[in-house]
Parts: C-alpha cells; structure tokens; sequence
C-alpha cells in the first residue's frame, strides 16, 4: 500500500515505514537505545531526503524518550538539576546546529554533511563498542575477581574548573563547565544527525562527570526530551523539514517493535547483545561509507526548474 509523504515528496509503501519502525522498536527495546542513529540512515536508504529523515527522526525520538523519564522518575533515578544543566547546553546546542542545517541546506549541501557524520559517529561508536564487548565477554569468562576493573570516577580536571554546582542526587560537587559543553554538544548532534545523542551523552556522564550509572540513563532521557522537542520545532518552523505522516507511522512501528524487543532482550546476555548491536552499527556504517564513494547508476537526474 503506497502512501505519499507530502513534507519528503516520495511515495512509500507504508507497510515499509511501518516494518522500520518495528525493527527500531525491537532493537530499541532489546538493547536500551533510541535507535535514531539507526533508522535515520534506514530513511536514507528508502529514498526519504536526509532533510526530511534528520527532522522527523528528531521528532519520533520525543515520544519513545517520555514513556522512559516516567519510567524512571517513579524510581527516582533522575537527577532533575543535572538535568536543567545538560538541558540549557542541549538548547544552545540544538539553536547552532539548526541554524548550520540550514546555512548547508541553502548550499545544497546538507545530505552530504549527514552522511559524512553517520559514517565518522557510527564507526566510532560501533568500533568502540564492538571491543568494549568482547573485552565484556573476556571478563566474564575469567575466575571471579580477575577480570573486573573498578570504575573511574575521579578526573583531576574536571574536579579543579570554576564555577561549582552541587548536584544531590548523583553525589557530585562539580564544575558546571563539562555538563554545558556535554550538554551543546549533544544538542549540535540532534540538530544535524536527528538523534537523542545517548549514545554519547551516557559515556561523558559516566567517565567524565563520574555519576552514578543508576542516574545516567534517566537523566539522559530527560534532557533528551526537550532537546529533540525543542530540534523538532525549529526546523519545523525554519526548514518546514518534519513530516508528521512519517513520523506517526514510524511511531506505531516503534511502540509495537519495542515491547517485543524487551521480551527477546531478557533471553540474552547483555555481552552478547551489545556484540549485535556493534555489528549492526559498523554494517549500517560500512553501507553509508559504499554509497559515499561508489559511483551512482543515474550520474544527472531531471527535477522541475524553480519558478
């Protein structure tokens, strides 16, 4: 069944889109993630313009994130005022990197600064994670209390910046400096790469602000929320890039796949669960970097002239 996106201006078959949003969900659900950094590349493969996927990803990531805060505000793993912190970075963050789209957009070059920084984040990301997890594997085969290093918790640098906050419920007395920078910094991502940043924004929490991991996750969701609403709404109303079509289809997708995804995840090791989704990342990331480089079938195509 063909349906037409009137914000992307393709045809789908929105049993397609309605399939994507179910793999996310399921992988969203087996593995603890947003999964924007996935299916935005997904859209690109199935024609959708990276304008239009980076938007409405964005947008689809605002309702998957709030059911999670609520989750964890009833166990009271949120820190709310490291929260407000990452939140007013996140904002300042997401106006740059709006604007950036935009200026790129004006260009004509906006698809290729997306892809690039899918192919530069999801290498990484994957990269590290893939041997994060076998390092995983290694320890758990290992004799108990030979393969387990305790967590870093004190960095020097962050511990001597200015400008202290005392952040209760994560037991920290730290410079607001990092929180900020992580905080824009994952806000810019939003903008440009229609992700919540998670995959990002929990590792700094943990390695570099030194918070408790019960916290990490539900504080990342809070600020997520808001960024990715307040990114949806500023290329809504600048760049008029949010498809509300496909995000509705995509988030039924979603909403289905996820509960399925958390029944499988629970018959899996959590190390043999984060070496699939290494390699799923390092496979999208390798398909985006082919198309990249491999010279297309059609080298012109035949567009309407502007009036």
């Amino acid at each position: 069944m063909q349906i037409y996106l009137p914000i992307a201006e393709v045809s789908v078959n929105a049993f397609l889109l309605l399939g994507l949003g179910g793999i996310v969900g399921v992988l969203s659900g087996m593995f603890g993630v947003g999964g924007g950094f996935l299916m935005t590349p997904l859209l690109f493969f199935i024609g959708i313009p990276p304008a239009v996927a980076v938007a409405t990803e964005a947008n689809q990531i605002v309702a998957s994130s709030f059911s999670g805060v609520l989750a964890h505000l009833r166990r009271k793993t949120v820190d709310l005022k490291m929260g407000v912190v990452l939140l007013v970075g996140g904002l300042v963050g997401s106006a740059a990197g709006v604007q950036i789209f935009s200026y790129l957009r004006s260009l004509g070059q906006v698809e290729l600064l997306v892809t690039l920084c899918y192919v530069v984040f999801l290498g990484v990301v994957g990269g590290l994670m893939f041997i994060e997890s076998l390092g995983a594997l290694r320890r758990a085969r290992a004799p108990a209390g030979t393969g387990r290093l305790p967590p870093r918790k004190h960095h020097s640098w962050v511990h001597g910046l200015p400008f202290k906050m005392r952040f209760r419920t994560s037991q920290l007395y730290i410079s607001a400096i990092p929180v900020l920078l992580i905080g824009a910094a994952v806000g810019v991502l939003a903008a440009i790469m229609g992700v919540g940043g998670g995959f990002i924004m929990v590792p700094a929490m943990i390695y570099i602000l030194g918070m408790p991991t019960k916290v990490v996750v539900g504080t990342s969701l809070f600020q997520i929320i808001f960024v990715t609403g307040f990114t949806t709404l500023m290329h809504a109303t600048q760049n008029y890039t949010v498809d509300a079509v496909l995000a509705l289809l995509l988030l039924l997708g979603g909403v289905i796949g996820a509960q399925i995804g958390a029944r499988l995840g629970v018959r899996l090791k959590a190390e043999q669960l984060r070496i699939l989704l290494a390699l799923m990342v390092l496979a999208v990331c390798g398909k985006l970097a082919f198309d990249l480089v491999v010279q297309p079938a059609e080298l012109y195509s035949i567009g309407e002239a502007g009036h």
